[in-house]
């Protein structure tokens, strides 16, 4: 019985080790296509408007020119993007994204993003409005990981809105914690989609129709972020009617 016993165990701990190893190779193979995926598009891109560029059979007018430049400058900024996120990513998955904390204002830190990309949001016609209680304590975090958890939300709020939307963001202070709040009235995220939305690479449907191009990296990243300073993000959300996302950064 007891020789039965060490086989069985045994048994199971292979088993158990080939089906990790087979889980980790599909992961491996899924992360190369869709990492493959994302790039195969900037890259195509590239190649076609290089060679327009060295093509004798187009004369390169200044319009022309900028024109080139400008669809170099997209396709080299989202191969760009992608990589810093799956750099990011790689880092948080084996616990080397080191968090250096300090004692900061988070309505400084968010007033900094939106100043950032306002260029971002006059390009889509969007209004931001920003509105926090007053005397709000600073809070021990992370200042650069945080400033990449809000560009992330307010970037997916500004990719998917409306034309002439809205976006509101709020900082108040909530128990022992800051909570901070986006909303927009977007395309919103399918009820089917929801329990996904905060898994590495996945993209909502009403996402991929609205914007082709994206990792599907920012909200897992943000997540990870601010769960690691230990906090609590989540969202709401109606398709058709817009998302809001929030998280609680705890003050102590």
């Amino acid at each position: 019985i007891g020789v039965a016993l060490i086989l069985l165990v045994l048994t199971y701990i292979i088993t158990r080790s080939f089906e990790k190893m087979a889980e980790a190779n599909r992961m491996k193979s899924e992360f190369v296509s869709i990492v493959s995926h994302q790039l195969r598009a900037p890259l195509s891109n590239l190649k076609w408007t290089i060679d327009l560029l060295l093509s004798e059979k187009i004369e390169m007018e200044k319009e022309k020119g900028v024109e080139f430049l400008e669809v170099l400058e997209e396709n080299t900024k989202r191969m760009a993007d992608l990589i810093s996120d799956l750099l990011t990513v790689s880092r948080l998955d084996q616990g080397k994204f080191v968090a250096r904390k300090k004692t900061v204002s988070l309505k400084n830190l968010i007033d900094e993003v939106i100043q950032e990309m306002s260029i971002f949001c006059k390009a889509n016609n969007v209004n931001i409005t920003f509105n926090s209680e007053e005397n709000l304590p600073q809070v021990p975090l992370d200042p650069s990981q945080i400033k990449i958890v809000i560009t992330n939300l307010l970037d997916n709020a500004i990719r998917y809105i409306n034309d002439n939307g809205k976006i509101e963001v709020k900082l108040k202070k909530y128990g022992r914690n800051l909570h901070f709040e986006i909303k927009d009235n977007g395309v919103g995220i399918p009820g089917g989609d929801q329990k996904h939305i905060f898994q590495k690479f996945f993209r909502s449907q009403n996402a991929l129709k609205k914007q082709t191009s994206g990792s599907g990296l920012g909200l897992y990243i943000a997540k990870s972020i601010v769960e690691k300073e230990g906090g609590r993000i989540d969202f709401k959300s109606q398709e058709g009617s817009g998302s809001t996302f929030w998280f609680n950064l705890p003050i102590k």
